[in-house]
């Protein structure tokens, strides 16, 4: 299978005020990343309220956004969240053939399962498919914990296991020990860091090739991993750095981090307004005032 490298945004989930999926929305978000060359984009995830979703409400996004990007090089990456392994596999091979180029896999964490279940329900759904996976580890949020040598032994076991997106923090260490065992059994895999790319530049230095942002600020990720491909480090570094402020102050709370996405999409005009389902986040003018001050830091890098 090819690499999994660059930036693969999450796309976020944009209601309308009468609490209803907003398709529309969604299109005009997954149009915007593949008009900036954005390298994939990722539906669900953590914070694109999958928990929030109905089962046919994410049956209809996955194929609003596989009709937004057939015939185009972004590539459709979709999250397969469910905690039944026979549901899991039910969706992800509903996902391959409506058109999606890739799963990105969040293991079962409710109520703490042991390893070897984790394990067995992520190689059923792997198995199951013929397009590639990129396993996310969030050990943070879900407190399932799985060692790099095991998640090695998965992408050897497993063909279409090709890539990790690692949320651990900080995900530096863990993102070296997994390429260390991987290189060890002589498997190749993509990883990629997550958890707002905060660490991303570090991720990259330890042999990381991609990253998963949300989808607001996507062109200045892309920036960065340009840069960064380039060897235009001190670039790579100015733009990250101008990135931080905001990237920091929306990642202390999920939720939050939710909001302000979504308030980045509707100041770009792609949402028409910041809707949510309860329970939500609601922000108040001092919370408002730092994001705004934040986000003034990144206007000279934006075109």
């Amino acid at each position: 299978m090819s690499s999994i490298t660059g930036v693969y945004p999450v796309v976020a989930t944009p209601f309308t005020a009468a609490g209803a999926v907003d398709y529309d929305a969604i299109r005009a978000i997954v149009e915007t990343q593949v008009e900036r060359g954005i390298d994939g984009v990722i539906c669900f995830g953590i914070a694109a309220e999958f928990y929030k979703l109905t089962d046919d409400e994410r049956r209809r996004v996955v194929e609003v956004a596989a009709d937004a990007t057939a015939g185009t090089a972004t590539d459709l990456f979709v999250s397969v969240t469910d905690h039944a392994t026979r549901l899991a596999v039910e969706f992800a091979e509903f996902a391959e053939a409506s058109g999606a180029d890739g799963l990105m896999l969040l293991p079962p964490f409710f109520l703490g399962p042991s390893e070897s279940a984790v394990l067995a329900h992520t190689r059923r759904v792997g198995e199951a498919v013929d397009i590639p996976v990129m396993l996310q580890y969030a050990p943070v949020q879900t407190g399932v914990s799985i060692s790099p040598a095991t998640l090695s032994d998965l992408a050897a076991s497993v063909e279409t296991i090709r890539a990790f997106k690692i949320e651990s923090r900080p995900p530096g260490p863990y993102i070296s020990s997994l390429l260390e065992t991987a290189a060890d059994i002589d498997v190749d895999i993509d990883v990629h860091v997550g958890y707002a790319g905060v660490a991303m530049l570090e991720a990259f230095d330890r042999g990381a090739v991609g990253v998963v942002p949300g989808a607001s600020i996507s062109d200045l990720y892309r920036d960065v991993v340009d840069h960064l491909r380039a060897g235009r480090r001190s670039e790579a570094v100015a733009v990250h750095t101008a990135m931080l402020p905001l990237l920091s102050f929306m990642i202390q709370d999920i939720e939050g981090f939710i909001h302000y996405e979504k308030r980045l999409l509707e100041a770009e005009g792609l949402v028409d307004a910041v809707h949510a389902r309860e329970p939500a986040f609601h922000p108040d003018s001092h919370t408002d005032a730092r994001f705004e001050e934040c986000l003034a830091a990144l206007a000279p890098h934006r075109v």
